[in-house]
């Protein structure tokens, strides 16, 4: 079964290929993922290492949690979870242009401020 793993404090300049290149060192690599922002494309400073077995997993996290990438201490640990909210965004505030109630911004902002009233 298949483990991700996440990958913190890349650099910018940190690859795809150069991290599975490291990461096959403890196992057979099946995916590499580097988050990069929608519109500059360039790298957010983490990433996803999904690897074949548990074990290999368990093994590049002990080889790799507190080691040097291009001169940053990276973070390895195993990935948690991600929580689909349906449409709220991680602060729990809601997406959507309106805002909500909760005041945050948005187009027409919320009942406890922000935003401009029709």
């Amino acid at each position: 079964m298949n483990k991700n793993l996440y990958v913190g404090n890349l650099t910018v300049n940190a690859t795809e290929d150069v991290i599975r290149d490291n990461f096959t060192t403890a196992g057979t690599v099946a995916a590499v993922t580097i988050i990069k922002d929608n519109y500059t494309k360039q790298s957010k400073g983490f990433g996803f290492v999904e690897m074949e077995t548990e074990e290999g997993a368990r093994q590049a996290i002990e080889m790799f949690n507190g080691g040097k990438l291009d001169g940053n201490t990276i973070v390895v640990n195993e990935a948690r979870p991600r929580k689909d909210q349906g449409g709220q965004r991680r602060d729990g505030r809601g997406g959507g242009y309106r805002g909500g109630n909760s005041g945050g911004g948005g187009y027409r902002g919320g009942n406890s401020g922000g935003g401009r009233r029709y």
